[in-house]
C-alpha cells in the first residue's frame, strides 16, 4: 500500500498502539478489579462503569488542548508525549497496589488517548484534499484493526495474570514513541503555526457547528442516542460474558475480537452497497432495527454459543452510523466538514461519559436480581427510541432530511 508521506503509517501506527493498549485490557479488567478492590463481581461492574467515566471525561477535556497544542508547537512533539505518557501509564497500572493507582491510571490514559486529534492532523499536512478522504478512511481502518487484536491477545494473555496486559501495553507504546523520536519528521510547518488560545481548546464550543445545521436536530438526537447506547460494548461487555455466561479472560477476549471483526467487515464490504442500493434514511433504519434486535437478543441469550451467532447477524447494525454521518454532512459545506466532524465528536465523548454511568449500573441491579442482561434490553430500547425518531422525523417526512439550502 502507498502511503504517500513516511509520515503516514507512522501516525497510523501510533493510533493503532493506542487501539490495541485499550483494548488489550478489557479482557482482565473485571479481575483486576475485584482483586485491587476485594468487591463482588456484580459491585466490580459499577467500578467498570467509573474507571469508563473516568477516562471519556479526561478525554472529552483534553482532545481540544492537544489539538491547539499541536497547531503551536507542531504535531511530532504533542503525538510523542502521548506515547511516552502511555507507556508510563499502562506501567503504572500494571504495579498498581489500589484501586485508586487504577483510577489515576485512567484519568492519564484518557488524557493521551487524545492523541487522535494530532495524528489526524498529521494526515491533513501531507496529504492532499482530494486524497484526505481515504486516508481518514485509513486512521478508522488502524483503530478498528487494533480492538480486534488487543481484545484477542489480552485475553491470551490473561493466563499469565491480570497485570500482564498491561506490562505488554505500556512495552508497545515505549517501543512505539522510539520510533516516532527518530523517524516521525515535523508535518506542520513553521510559518503555519499560531498562538495556543483557549477559547479554541474550549471542549463545549466543538458543539456550536451542530448548533447552526437548520433542521437537524432529530438526526443530532439520534447520533447521541445511537452512541449511548453502542456504550454497551466497551461499558459493560467483560462484566457482562462472565456474570451471564460464565467466561474468563481468554473466551472475553476472543468474543470481541470476533465481534471486531465481524463489524469490521460489515463496514468494508456492506455499508457502502447498502447505501448506494437503498440510501442514507433507509440505511440508518435497518442499521438500528439490527442493533434493537441484537441487544434484546443479548440480553436474553442463554448459552455462550448464542452470543456469537448474535454477534454475526447483529453486525449490520454497524451501517447506521456511516449513513446518519452521511446524512449530517450533506447539510454542511466543504469548509464547515471539520467543524462537524468536531461535534460528532464531542457528541460521542458526552455519550461515552453518559453511557458508562447508565448501563453499568443497569448490570450490576440486573445481575442482583438474576438478569444479568439488562444492561443490553436498556440499550434496545435507547435504540428503538432512535429508530422512532427516523420514522416520524426522517421517513415519513422525506425532505427532513435534505440539505437546506
Amino acid at each position: 500500500m502507498k502511503f504517500g508521506h513516511r509520515a503516514v503509517p507512522i501516525a497510523l501506527a501510533a493510533v493503532l498502539i493506542d487501539a490495541i493498549g485499550f483494548g488489550i485490557v478489557i479482557p482482565v479488567l473485571p479481575t483486576l478489579i475485584v482483586e485491587l478492590s476485594g468487591a463482588t463481581l456484580t459491585d466490580a461492574t459499577r467500578i467498570g462503569g467509573a474507571l469508563a467515566i473516568v477516562f471519556a471525561l479526561a478525554h472529552f477535556f483534553a482532545a481540544p488542548i492537544l489539538g491547539n497544542l499541536g497547531d503551536r508547537f507542531g504535531r511530532r512533539p504533542v503525538i510523542l508525549a502521548a506515547m511516552l505518557i502511555f507507556a508510563v501509564d499502562y506501567a503504572l497500572m500494571a504495579f498498581a497496589p489500589t484501586i485508586a493507582w487504577l483510577f489515576a491510571g485512567r484519568l492519564v490514559a484518557g488524557i493521551a488517548g487524545a492523541v487522535y486529534g494530532p495524528a489526524n492532523a498529521i494526515l491533513a499536512d501531507v496529504t492532499p484534499p482530494e486524497k484526505r478522504g481515504a486516508t481518514f478512511g485509513l486512521m478508522g481502518a488502524a483503530f478498528g484493526i487494533g480492538f480486534v487484536v488487543g481484545p484477542a491477545i489480552g485475553g491470551l494473555l490473561a493466563d499469565f495474570g491480570p497485570r500482564t496486559p498491561f506490562m505488554v501495553a505500556a512495552a508497545l507504546a515505549a517501543i512505539n514513541a522510539t520510533w516516532i523520536f527518530f523517524i516521525l519528521p515535523e508535518t506542520l510547518a513553521p510559518e503555519n503555526r499560531r498562538q495556543f488560545d483557549w477559547k479554541r481548546a474550549n471542549p463545549l464550543g466543538t458543539f456550536r457547528p451542530l448548533f447552526a445545521m437548520t433542521g437537524a436536530l432529530p438526526l443530532l438526537a439520534v447520533a447521541f442516542i445511537w452512541q449511548l447506547a453502542h456504550q454497551v460494548y466497551p461499558a459493560t461487555w467483560a462484566f457482562y460474558a462472565e456474570l451471564a455466561h460464565g467466561w474468563d479472560s481468554r473466551a472475553i477476549g476472543w468474543s470481541l475480537a470476533a465481534s471486531g471483526t465481524a463489524m469490521a467487515l460489515t463496514q468494508i464490504f456492506v455499508t457502502g452497497r447498502a447505501i448506494a442500493a437503498l440510501g442514507e434514511a433507509k440505511t440508518l433504519m435497518i442499521g438500528l432495527i439490527v442493533g434493537t434486535l441484537a441487544y434484546t437478543a443479548y440480553g436474553f441469550a442463554t448459552a455462550g454459543w448464542q452470543v456469537y451467532v448474535i454477534l454475526m447477524f447483529g453486525a449490520l447494525q454497524m451501517l447506521a452510523y456511516p449513513a446518519l454521518n452521511a446524512m449530517l454532512s450533506r447539510r454542511v459545506d466543504a469548509a464547515n466538514q471539520g467543524a462537524l466532524q468536531g461535534g460528532m465528536a464531542s457528541i460521542a465523548s458526552i455519550a461515552a461519559i453518559l453511557g458508562p454511568l447508565s448501563l453499568t449500573q443497569t448490570l450490576a441491579y440486573g445481575a442482583e436480581h438474576g438478569f444479568p442482561g439488562a444492561a443490553f434490553a436498556l440499550a434496545a430500547v435507547l435504540t428503538t427510541v432512535a429508530a422512532g425518531i427516523v420514522l416520524v422525523f426522517v421517513l415519513r417526512r422525506p425532505h427532513a432530511a435534505e440539505p437546506v439550502a
